[in-house]
């Protein structure tokens, strides 16, 4: 027997080095980052559709801002600046 989905479950994922936040409602599931609001937001009515489904999916993956920040550059990393003088 299984469990009727009456609220929202949230749930943490970790994806690589980063943890995310699934939540399941009863109209479809959100991915984002944890911490963030929004993420990829997909409807279960556009999953089960077939390809409009996919098409949705896909256009709202790359929509979404749920790619992790890129590292930031340390101060080693970070080129200098070139003086405009030069040495003679």
């Amino acid at each position: 027997m299984t469990t009727t989905l009456d609220g929202e479950l949230k749930r943490q994922l970790k994806i690589g080095n980063e943890l995310y936040t699934l939540t399941l409602s009863p109209r479809g599931f959100t991915l984002a980052l944890k911490g963030r609001r929004k993420g990829l937001d997909v409807a279960w009515a556009d999953l089960v559709s077939g390809e409009a489904a996919l098409a949705a999916a896909l256009n709202a993956s790359l929509k979404a801002n749920i790619r992790p920040n890129p590292a930031k550059q340390s101060s080693k990393d970070t080129p200098k600046m070139l003086s405009r003088r030069s040495k003679r």
